[in-house]
């Protein structure tokens, strides 16, 4: 999906701005135990609520920090900074990750998210840098910051 009248003249515009802020989501213990079963990372500190309710100093199972940086591509795609003109989009890679805060079971979580830079990286290719927050709901740190660059693919025009 693109954001109506955004395209690649008008995104280099917005570097050094504010793209949005997505919807808050629920990290929840299925969340959780869901991505631990698909990663098999299956520590106690995410998924034994008894036994961090004795052991762990949040009294809490926390999420994975991947679980939250994963969050990051669709809260990313929820604030919608592609252009119109947009073929496709690919991850190019992560700089900067920086784990904060834990994200305790039961928090919200929201992204919000910077582009930093865009720079063409050959015939309707560009290269985009976002810097982004996982906000925790009620918590002044963040659970993580994280600078994003996605390469983008300019959709051709057909020739008449």
């Amino acid at each position: 999906m693109a954001r109506a009248g955004l395209s690649f003249e008008t995104l280099g515009d917005l570097v050094g701005k504010e793209l949005g802020v997505s919807g808050w989501v629920t990290v929840d213990q299925d969340m959780i135990d869901r991505f631990a079963e698909c990663t098999g990372d299956r520590q106690w500190i995410h998924v034994d609520p008894e036994r961090t309710r004795k052991e762990s100093p949040f009294r809490k199972p926390i999420a994975h920090g991947y679980l939250t940086l994963s969050l990051v591509s669709a809260m990313a795609l929820e604030i919608d900074a592609v252009p119109e003109n947009t073929q496709a989009a690919f991850m190019h890679g992560l700089d900067a990750v920086r784990f904060v805060a834990p994200v305790i079971v039961g928090s919200r979580v929201r992204l919000r998210s910077t582009l930093v830079s865009m720079e063409h990286a050959g015939p309707g290719q560009y290269l985009l840098r976002t810097g982004n927050v996982v906000e925790i709901e009620g918590d002044s740190r963040p659970a993580l910051t994280a600078d994003v660059l996605v390469m983008l693919y300019e959709r051709r025009r057909k020739r008449t």
